[in-house]
């Protein structure tokens, strides 16, 4: 690892920054301030970052979702060229979007996105290290640190109603006016008449002024000057007059040549503009422009004053600007007020004075207010300014963007800074024109802070000259270094009014005109010398001026001289008062001149002046100054060597006001330091207790809160430089005298309260010891080292590291014994440890920093309490926050990385810590170093990621050795762990994985573990369809509202960085073109019930009551964020999974090879992961990774994968591959069909047939069905297949499409994929007429269960459509034997509710019909084939062959547990039972038979004779049957048939139906019309078919449903169907048979003239038979007609028939025979009913109608001689058997009937007689 980036700007490893300097011309510095700063550039660790891959749009499909589609058409519309499609999709925390292109080198697998950026979206390495405890924080360069705000101003024009002839100029200034005082220097301008403007002199200037705050009572007073007036010119009054005037030229010309030769000026106007509205004081904070200038209320005159009348009335030059960097105003100034006379300052406010006259004019100036164009970008962010803008609908927190930004690495030079902020109206504005004059902030004396800068100024303020008589005076200012001589030159210290030129030797004040009490109110600037003396001082001349013009210009003239000495009134603060010197002799300073000097106004103190030191070289406080002047004295030997008054001197310091020991804090600590350095030792520890003393002076009195304090900061930071190479390093001294110091306490000597002083300020020292210790390293290799080679590390003597170490003891045991007692001093003290060692790490020899940190390791062994813990976390979470962390050695040269080795160790242990705060922070410290070492610029190459992975690689096993202390993290830190697992097992090589899988078995197993871990912790679930479920957000899952959680998934930082998000209010900024505005970014937002302010939104969510869930702080987020979090999260998912599913690859792999030690057996790692990947939803990447994988893991892998052992595998493998091939999505769902095809080649391969993949696949698809919705509502209410179903169908037809080939070549699989060869064959098995019958077998279950369900309504009223169902799905399982016993169970309940017995029963044969057969098929039972074909006999349904497809779908779970006899016993007795009750005896002797031999083989004998008694039973019922007179009936049939659109499937078909034996014509009736009015809508009304022709079904109306019902007949298997006989029913009773029937007949009568009644010489009749699709009594109530044929018979066969029907009925009647006597009455009953029908005599009855019809007249001569022989034989014999009827009659009656058989003997008789006439033959025949 060669470290890389690091070496970079090593050798530069300080920074030199220049200080600025505000006085000219100091040509020594005996302080401090000469050096520029010193800055250490790693101090605060670097960090460059690559930019972070960009996040696609994972698509996660549901079933009924095509976003793919969606998101394609959107692309294909919006791609036009100059649409980027970027800017639709958000980029992340407001980095660059940044295509990662996979590198060729990594796998297929792992182009994927890596999880961890996924896992930690907005990692911000700055904001991670601003969390841990005692973290440094950088401060900005102090030079700027004093102001808050900044104030640029640009004087525009100035113009009259008079006109603008002659120059002006002016001053500005910033005023308080409420404590009357000037806040800071003047700034001067000059305005020039267009004719006079000088080329040189531009108006571009602009002056900047530094203000704390905002206050109402700042304001900006301007004052005007002009060439003083010319007695008898033009007065200025022209300026101000009611009326318009206008100058003639010859007045412009007499004022331009005066305004030439005067160079003097008066005071002209002034005026004074608040910058700051009253009543927004405090408010405007940064948000407001600088206002009244720039005001809210900008109409009219804001904020009345008493005083002056209309104060600034503005009018504002066009709109307002608002821009997010400097906001600028044009002020135009009309109330400027003309002054009569001179002033001073303080008398403007003086209510005494006249109010002053308003100028016609106005004054137009440019107010802009700046952001700190030279604070660092790290500060900005502060006042939550510029940087929280929202840019391209990011948050860009100034933070975010990693690329740019590594702590003070940039430290902008402030120009870049003020460039970013100031482009405006496309001129750049403000800052740092050069052109720019700071004004001087005066304030910055009395602030208690350190000066930073070098200023040395003296502010000189005449005041007031009062003199007896009237004069034009003014005065004229210098500096003289000594009093020798009046008339040598003064010193050029003056700072001049005009810029560009230099400093002068004089300074003049305006002219007072004509007064005897002259006030002036300029301000002279004076530079004073660095070192001054007693000789040095002012002298004020007076002159006298003329204001005429005579022959030459007016000279002024001398009226007298001031003098003021320094170094005595340089202190003062008050006003000075000074009496009038007329002369000023030689040596006029000396008290011995004094008699001699000559005073004007009797030597009274006549004028008043004001002086104002600023200086940071001259402490005004004495003690200060002693110790300044003594440390000089020392350090120049210029005193006795024993240093007695400096020790008096240091130790006095202790006394000093704070705000003089801040200001000069740093040339303090440098003098001190020195001394510390090589002072002696009294002097060293006096030095370094007064240092203590100071510091923690410093500390409590300037507390700014932090731990650290600023100025103390910017003096180690910036400040601090060791002397610049002109001393020794301070270090070795430090460290000598703090370690005795330290020892001695250890060695329990009283220290005194310095000790804890000394403690809570080791942070300064050690990094004062560090700073000194770089700056000699970076001195001794500075110029020797050629470029670009790294620094070597510091060699420390050996006795200052001693020091070093024992010091380093000595506070690691004051860390330890004061965190047990819970002191807060202890942990500040942990993290200062740290970072001294984490600052060592770049200096010295890492490995003798090891030695510290090993000794901190062995104080903090092991697990210890919670707070020592603690502490060892943070000191770890700093020293691994070092740049080079990575490149560490170890402590022996042999070893691996030292430190990495500690922090695994301890995070490990900390992980089973028993305070949880503590897990989780350890959890997070891993997270957090991970994402550093993934995002680091520097380790981008793969071996340097497998060298990081290695380092981390023993983490993981040490997980698989403690397994328990992971279960018992909880959620959060699993997440963390695992996110961190997976990101080192994704850089680790192939041959450490194997090596982690080669130990054993169990270990192996838990590695895989850990995997489905990760896939169940970061599974992702939609959230989005939350919304739509409104009342659902009051979900049960309640949190602690008190960490925002907005994502459960996502790291932890996530939360923060959102609820930081949005917390900033986002201000508009510019135009909403940039992205999304908060309150712009959908109309429905702003709606009242859902502001746009997220403050608000959040502030609503948390006071209701779901506040606290996370789905509802979910929804209060910006939908920009909310968009991104999901984008984050569904990366994150997607990524772990594809993770996963490359290391299962990868393992498949190696376990082909046999190279790693897994079960092989059942390969349950492999299984269990993918079943882990499989059920949960994945994204469409995913989706498409997955084919390769699964199908290469089958080809190595398949024998073991389909082998029995792995049932359970294959059952989820093929109900998740159905479950997607129900998708909408095309991809997906031609993926799944690819994977069946996978299953089905597996199996050709393995068992050469696809028997039991299909018991599978008719398995899971029956599982499927429940899940998924077959059917959905039309809008008429009823329901329609849905897309799901029509899909899945799609999908299994697809798996047979010959045409596959391209199908494997979209899927990433080779053309050949489903070539099923096993090894050294080369016939392929797959056969696809094989595959296509599995296809088919599937849609059929498919539609059987859609049929079942599309029912869904309806079940209740037409149950002959449920059974159907029923029976379908029962015929579509067949294959599997418990679906199809499950269903006809279902169809058996179905039938009993109807009461239909016989269906019910055949259902349970047919079970246990499927029991015997599976049962048979394995030789283990007591039946044989012959039993099932008699079962067979009964049931159609039970299949002929027995094959080995029952005991080939014994698949896990399903099988072989009901297949037993007991349970066929069991379902044979309930077909008993049923039976019986459909009375169907002799099925019911049958099935006993079958029962019968189980008995016999158990010999349970009372069983047994159970058996024979219900035989017994069963036999004399069937007696019975037979013996009744009325023939028994078990059913009725009724032919039904469906005519219209509306009846769906059944239209045009016919039906049988059997229903009970007591059901009539009309009963069926009215029950069909019920069930299917049901189905008709509003356009279709059902009729009835009153007769039973044939329908001709094109006839028939449109939108009318027609049902024709017949009854009919069955047909038995024998019966001569030809026969024209009548069919007499009871006729059929003779023998007990089967009543099973499939063919059934009907007649109907008919006339072929068109009558439609006829006599019976027209009526023909129709037989028709129907045959239908299986026998009755069947599993279901109704069975299809497949075939009818039907006879016709004349109407001679017709009679023949009927006169047969009844002959063959008495002879019945008389030949059958009874058994015994009794039973002569039912017997006798019937005789009477047939003979009352036969020989009755009617004119139109029976017989008697023949005859008249056939045997007379023209009929009669119509028939063929044949017909009529036939028609006359069976006349003949009607009449023979009628004879002997009666004859038996008369034998069986007793008296009552003698009546009866009187009657019928008549009617006989009189039959006979009729029938003669026709038959004459009859009389000799009877």
């Amino acid at each position: 690892m060669e470290p890389a980036a690091a070496a970079a700007g090593e050798g530069q490893r300080f920074k030199r920054i220049p200080r600025q300097a505000w006085s000219g011309n100091l040509e020594l510095d005996p302080l401090c301030y000469k050096a520029d700063f010193v800055k250490d550039d790693g101090k605060y660790g670097r960090y460059e970052s690559v930019a972070p891959p960009s996040f696609q749009n994972q698509i996660f499909e549901g079933p009924d979702t095509d976003i793919e589609t969606e998101l394609q058409l959107g692309n294909d519309r919006h791609s036009k060229p100059e649409d980027a499609t970027e800017d639709d999709t958000p980029s992340t925390s407001g980095r660059q979007i940044y295509e990662t292109e996979p590198s060729a080198s990594s796998s297929k697998v792992h182009c994927s996105l890596s999880p961890l950026p996924a896992y930690e979206p907005a990692f911000d390495w700055e904001n991670e290290r601003s969390l841990i405890f005692g973290q440094r924080v950088p401060e900005s360069l102090p030079a700027i640190s004093n102001s808050g705000l900044k104030i640029t101003v640009k004087v525009l024009s100035l113009s009259f109603q008079a006109g603008l002839v002659e120059p002006f100029s002016g001053t500005i200034c910033l005023y308080n006016r409420d404590r009357r005082e000037k806040l800071s220097e003047d700034f001067y301008f000059h305005l020039l008449p267009t004719d006079m403007l000088d080329s040189q002199i531009s108006l571009d200037r602009r002056g900047v002024f530094s203000l704390d705050a905002p206050s109402p009572s700042v304001c900006l007073l301007i004052q005007l000057e002009k060439a003083a007036t010319e007695e008898g010119g033009v007065t200025p009054s022209v300026y101000s007059r009611k009326e318009p005037v206008h100058l003639t030229d010859k007045e412009k010309q007499k004022l331009q040549v005066w305004s030439r030769i005067m160079p003097y000026k008066e005071s002209f106007a002034w005026a004074m503009i608040p910058l700051f509205e009253g009543n927004h004081a405090g408010g405007l904070g940064d948000a407001a422009s600088p206002s009244s200038p720039l005001a809210p209320s900008i109409s009219g005159s804001s904020s009345q004053d008493s005083i002056v009348d209309p104060i600034s009335k503005l009018t504002l030059d066009g709109k307002l600007n608002h821009y997010s960097s400097g906001s600028s105003v044009i002020v135009e100034i009309s109330n400027l007020n003309k002054v009569k006379e001179s002033y001073i300052e303080d008398s403007l406010h003086d209510p005494k004075r006249k109010v002053h006259k308003p100028v016609k004019g106005v004054l137009r100036l440019e107010v802009e207010k700046l952001h700190d164009g030279h604070n660092d970008v790290d500060n900005v962010s502060e006042g939550g300014s510029m940087a929280n803008d929202l840019k391209d609908g990011d948050l860009n927190n100034g933070r975010c963007s990693r690329s740019s930004f590594d702590g003070l690495r940039t430290s902008l030079n402030s120009s870049a800074a003020a460039q970013k902020y100031a482009h405006h109206n496309g001129k750049t504005s403000s800052a740092d024109n050069g052109d720019n004059f700071q004004a001087f902030d005066f304030r910055t004396m009395t602030r208690s802070e350190p000066f930073s800068q070098l200023f040395h100024c003296l502010y000189v303020y005449p005041l007031t000259v009062s003199l007896s008589r009237k004069r034009n005076l003014f005065i004229r200012v210098e500096l003289r270094k000594d009093d020798s001589d009046i008339r040598k030159p003064p010193l050029e210290a003056v700072h001049p009014r005009e810029r560009n030129t230099m400093l002068q030797k004089w300074g003049h004040t305006q002219i007072a005109v004509g007064t005897r009490m002259a006030s002036y109110h300029d301000e002279v600037k004076i530079s004073l010398p660095a070192l001054l003396t007693p000789q040095h001082h002012l002298v004020f001349t007076f002159f006298h001026v003329d204001l005429q013009m005579k022959l030459e210009a007016p000279k002024p003239v001398i009226v007298g001289y001031s003098v003021l000495p320094l170094s005595t009134h340089i202190q003062l603060l008050s006003d000075v008062s000074l009496p009038i010197l007329r002369e000023l002799v030689p040596h006029y300073l000396q008290e011995s001149g004094k008699e001699r000097m000559d005073y004007l106004e009797d030597g009274k103190t006549v004028f008043r002046l004001r002086l104002r030191l600023c200086s940071s070289l001259f402490p005004v406080n004495e003690r200060i100054r002693d110790f300044f002047v003594e440390y000089d004295r020392h350090t120049l030997h210029t005193s006795p060597p024993w240093g007695s008054e400096l020790l008096e001197a240091i130790n006095s310091l202790k006394n000093v006001e704070s705000t003089a020991l801040l200001q000069f804090l740093q040339p303090i600590l440098n003098m001190l330091l020195h001394l510390i350095g090589d002072g002696g030792e009294t002097l060293q520890v006096a030095a370094f207790r007064a240092m203590v003393n100071i510091l923690t002076r410093v500390q409590q009195e300037s507390s700014d809160g932090a731990e650290r304090n600023r100025f103390l900061i910017n003096y180690v930071d910036f400040a601090f430089d060791d002397f610049g190479d002109r001393q020794a390093p301070v270090y070795p001294g430090l460290s000598t005298v703090w370690g005795s110091l330290a020892r001695s306490k250890a060695k329990g000597y009283r220290v005194g309260p310095v000790y804890d002083d000394v403690l809570a300020m080791a942070w300064f020292f050690l990094e004062l010891i560090v700073k000194s210790m770089g700056l000699e390293q970076s001195r001794l290799f500075y110029h020797n080292l050629p470029l670009g080679e790294d620094v070597p590390p510091l060699q420390l003597k050996e006795g200052v590291f001693r020091c070093i170490m024992q010091l380093f003891d000595c506070l690691l045991t004051e860390v330890h014994e004061r965190c047990k007692k819970g002191l807060s001093l202890a942990k500040r003290l942990n993290s200062t440890l740290a970072f001294f060692c984490y600052d060592l790490l770049s200096i010295i020899e890492p490995r003798q920093v090891f030695e510290l940190v090993s000794l901190y390791m062995d104080k903090f062994a092991g697990v210890c309490q919670s707070v020592l813990h603690d502490c060892k976390l943070t000191f770890l979470q700093i020293i691994c926050d070092h740049d080079l962390f990575v490149e560490m050695p170890g402590r022996d040269p042999s070893d691996r990385n030292y430190l990495s080795s500690v922090l695994i160790q301890e995070i490990f242990l900390t992980l089973d810590h028993d305070d949880l705060s503590q897990r989780a922070k350890a959890a997070r410290i891993l997270v957090v170093l991970l994402c550093k070492h993934e995002f680091d610029a520097r380790y981008q190459k793969s071996e340097d990621k497998l060298y990081i992975a290695q380092l981390y690689f023993p983490l993981i096993g040490q997980i698989l050795d403690e397994m328990p202390v992971f279960y018992n993290l909880n959620a959060v830190e699993k997440r963390e762990v695992l996110v961190v697992i997976l990101q080192i097992i994704r850089n680790l090589d192939d041959a450490t994985l194997i090596k982690a899988w080669q130990q054993s078995i169990a270990r192996t197993r838990l590695f895989f573990k850990l995997l489905e871990e990760c896939i169940t912790h970061f599974e992702h679930n939609k959230t989005g369809d939350s919304m739509l479920l409104g009342a659902s957000s009051r979900s049960p899952e309640v949190e602690r509202p008190a960490s925002p959680k907005y994502s459960e998934r996502l790291s932890p930082s996530v939360n923060a960085y959102l609820s930081e998000a949005s917390r900033h209010e986002i201000r508009p900024q510019g135009t909403p073109e940039n992205g999304y505005m908060w309150n712009r970014v959908s109309p429905q937002l702003s709606s009242p019930n859902q502001p746009y302010s997220l403050r608000e939104a959040l502030a609503q969510a948390q006071s209701s009551r779901i506040g606290s869930t996370a789905r509802a702080l979910r929804e209060s987020l910006h939908p920009v964020l909310r968009q991104k979090l999901e984008l984050w999260e569904e990366n994150l998912s997607t990524a772990v999974s594809l993770e996963v599913l490359g290391i299962t690859d990868k393992f498949s792999v190696a376990a082909g090879t046999r190279s790693i030690t897994t079960d092989y057996a059942k390969l349950d790692c492999i299984t269990s992961i993918l079943m882990g990947l499989l059920s949960r939803s994945q994204p469409l990447a995913f989706w498409k990774a997955f084919l390769p994988v699964v199908y290469n893991i089958f080809n190595l892998h398949g024998a073991t994968l389909m082998a029995r052992e792995n049932d359970r595998f294959l059952k989820q493998i093929a109900f998740h591959l159905l479950r997607l091939a129900v998708f909408r999505n095309d991809s997906i769902r031609k993926r799944a069909v690819v994977g069946l095809q996978i299953l089905v080649r597996n199996s050709f391969n393995y068992f050469k047939n696809t028997t039991r993949l299909r018991v599978m696949l008719t398995i899971t698809l029956s599982e499927l069905m429940s899940d998924v919705q077959v059917t959905q509502m039309k809008s008429d209410g009823s329901l329609e297949e849905s897309g799901e179903a029509r899909r899945l169908r799609k999908s299994l037809e697809e798996m047979a499409d010959v045409r596959s080939k391209d199908l494997l070549k979209d899927c990433g699989l080779p053309v050949n994929a489903l070539e099923a060869a096993p090894e050294g064959s080369s016939d392929n098995r797959w056969s696809w007429v094989e595959v296509k019958h599995l296809s088919k077998c599937l849609v059929q279950a498919l539609d059987a269960g859609l049929e079942h369900a599309l029912l869904g309504s309806v079940v209740t009223v037409d149950r002959y459509a449920a059974a159907e169902g029923f029976y379908k799905l029962a015929m579509a399982y067949a294959p599997v034997p418990d679906l199809h016993i499950m269903w006809l169970l279902h169809l058996c309940d179905a039938h009993q509710e109807m009461q239909s017995w016989a269906e019910a029963a055949q259902c349970a044969v047919g079970v246990a019909g499927v029991i015997m057969q599976a049962l048979v098929g394995r030789n283990d039972a007591v039946w044989s084939k012959e039993h099932v074909s008699s079962l067979r006999k009964i049931c159609p349904i039970v299949s002929a062959d027995v094959c080995a497809e029952a005991s080939a779908a014994e698949v896990e779970g399903y099988g072989a547990s009901k297949l037993t006899v007991d349970s066929a016993v069991k379902y044979l007795q309930l077909a008993n039972k049923l039976f019986a009750q459909a009375e169907l005896y002799h099925f019911c002797a049958s099935i006993q038979e079958l029962i019968i031999p189980v008995y016999k083989s158990r010999r349970s004998y009372g069983q047994l004779a159970k058996c024979h008694t219900s035989l017994t039973n069963i036999y004399e019922s069937i007696l019975e049957q037979e013996a009744s007179p009325i023939p028994f009936i078990d059913a009725t049939y009724y032919r039904v048939g469906f005519y219209g659109e509306r009846f769906g499937k059944l239209n045009k078909k016919e039906y049988v139906f059997r229903e009970l034996r007591d059901v009539r014509l009309g009963d069926i009736m009215e029950k069909l019309s019920h069930i299917y009015e049901a189905k008709m809508d509003g356009n279709h009304t059902l009729h009835i078919i009153p007769d039973s022709r044939q329908v001709n079904a094109d006839e028939l109306q449109p939108g009318v449903c027609y049902l024709q019902i017949t009854a009919v007949d069955p047909v038995r298997e024998d019966e001569d169907l030809g026969s024209r006989r009548e069919r007499i029913f009871s006729l059929s009773t003779g023998t007990v048979r089967a009543r099973v029937f499939d063919r059934f007949l009907f007649d109907t009568p008919f006339t072929k003239n068109g009558k439609t009644q006829g006599g019976l010489e027209d009526q023909w009749k129709r037989r028709t038979v129907l045959q239908t699709e299986g026998s009755f009594p069947a599993l279901v109530n109704r069975l299809l007609v497949t075939k009818s044929e039907s006879l016709e018979f004349s109407p001679v066969e017709n009679a023949i028939g009927m006169i047969e029907t009844r002959t063959a009925a008495l002879r019945n009647e008389l030949e059958e025979p009874r058994s015994s006597e009794g039973d002569q009455l039912p017997r006798l009953q019937s005789l009477q009913r047939i003979l009352q029908g036969s020989v009755a005599v009617q004119v139109n009855s029976g017989v008697l109608s023949v005859c008249t019809a056939f045997l007379s007249g023209e009929p009669a001569t119509r028939l063929r001689s044949q017909e009529l022989q036939q028609l006359i034989a069976a006349l003949l014999e009607f009449m023979a058997v009628c004879k002997r009827a009666i004859r038996v009659h008369f034998r069986l009656i007793g008296e009552e009937d003698q009546e009866f058989h009187t009657q019928l003997v008549n009617g006989f008789q009189s039959l006979t007689a009729e029938l003669s006439h026709y038959i004459p033959a009859i009389l000799s025949e009877l």
